[in-house]
């Protein structure tokens, strides 16, 4: 959008050519050129055309292509992993059924009509969606919508008059996880299958598993994270973790830097931990080709999500327990913690949380030795006769 200086001028002002690339509806680039005198006038002119391009492409522009404006521009700013969720969200619960609208011609009743399709629409499972599945497809529509906010394509967001999502009979879901003591059977339970194994077949991949939950009980790290382990991220009792894999994307693994900036994070790891990867370490190492740079569960490559969620199936069972989540073992690790005491910012240092307010909003009922404490200090008050 180049503004020059020509020569000529025009009751004593200097001629400039103003200069302003779009693309049009074909994807064909173009430019417009236009000629003013005076560099306050040419600048007022570039405003003027630029206003004029956006309410006209704002004219022809859809929801879907909108969108796919938005996802090229947080390509570079959020992880692939991310992305891919939101592109998913867009494709599964939104641009089905607003894609092909003209995004100036975005109202109330047309979003409202959305609302009442996703609140109808159903899981492959024949399940309703949960009201975090509609609620996200509702900030990622907005998130769009903001774009074409921010880049003047549209005055304001026409979903701001439409509430989000809401259930009134729904209840905050509780945490789930495993006590010290049924974690310690279950981890029975899948040191049982590894030696097992390792006696009947003289393999010793099953290790790998067992380690997997250890590390996820004792460190609260995320699965990805665990994943992405290698064993030059341990150092003595201290693990950094500066990086995580996902599997859920096209193609191979794919290694990226951690969810956010606080989850590069180094833990210290308590003696259970660093034994039972000091064994780990020593059986791999008698394998041929072993290095280093293997992830400690797995190898050359990672254990496979779907393998560790069988396990997990097969290692509660054995030990006689109620199935949890992979994610479970996190807030495992987390809740033991908060019911210890342990103060709320270490956890969430633990964790790898961006806010502590996270760490907070989940696990500050698992505190009931704070409300103990504050009634024990309020019985300490004696009640004593006030003089008037």
């Amino acid at each position: 959008m180049p503004i020059n200086k020509v020569d000529g001028k025009k009751d004593g002002l200097q001629k400039y050519r103003v200069r302003v690339n779009y693309v049009d509806s074909f994807g064909e680039y173009k430019q417009i050129e236009r000629v003013a005198y005076g560099k306050d006038a040419a600048k007022e002119l570039e405003a003027r055309l630029m206003c004029d391009l956006k309410e006209e492409a704002s004219k022809k522009m859809t929801l879907a292509e909108l969108a796919k404006e938005y996802l090229s521009t947080k390509k570079f700013e959020v992880r692939e992993s991310s992305l891919d969720k939101m592109k998913r969200r867009l494709d599964y619960y939104v641009l089905p059924s607003l894609g092909n609208y003209r995004i100036d011609k975005l109202c109330t009743p047309v979003l409202q009509k959305w609302k009442a399709n996703v609140e109808e629409m159903t899981k492959s499972t024949g399940e309703h969606l949960s009201l975090r599945t509609k609620q996200s497809a509702y900030c990622e529509l907005r998130a769009v919508l903001n774009y074409g906010v921010k880049m003047e394509y549209i005055p304001r967001n026409p979903l701001f008059a439409t509430e989000n999502f809401k259930d009134a009979y729904s209840t905050k879901k509780k945490v789930d996880f495993y006590t010290a003591d049924e974690f310690l059977k279950f981890i029975a339970a899948a040191r049982e299958q590894a030696e097992q194994s390792e006696k009947t077949t003289g393999i010793l991949y099953e290790w790998n598993y067992y380690v997997f939950f250890m590390i996820a009980f004792y460190t609260g790290m995320r699965k990805g994270e665990i994943n992405a382990l290698q064993w030059t991220d341990i150092d003595e009792d201290i693990i950094h973790i500066t990086k995580s894999i996902t599997q859920k994307l096209r193609g191979d693994d794919r290694e990226t830097p951690p969810k956010n900036k606080n989850s590069v994070r180094d833990i210290k790891v308590p003696v259970q931990l660093k034994k039972a990867l000091d064994e780990h370490y020593n059986r791999l190492k008698t394998l041929d080709g072993f290095s280093n740079n293997w992830r400690i569960c797995g190898g050359e490559k990672c254990i496979r999500d779907s393998t560790v969620e069988n396990r997990n199936k097969k290692y509660a069972e054995m030990a006689g327990l109620k199935k949890i989540r992979i994610h479970d073992f996190r807030h495992s690790h987390a809740s033991y913690l908060a019911y210890c005491g342990i103060n709320i910012q270490e956890i969430a240092r633990r964790l790898g949380h961006a806010k502590v307010e996270i760490t907070w909003n989940t696990y500050s009922h698992l505190y009931p030795k704070e409300e103990d404490r504050a009634v024990e200090a309020l019985n300490l008050i004696e009640e004593k006769p006030i003089k008037i």
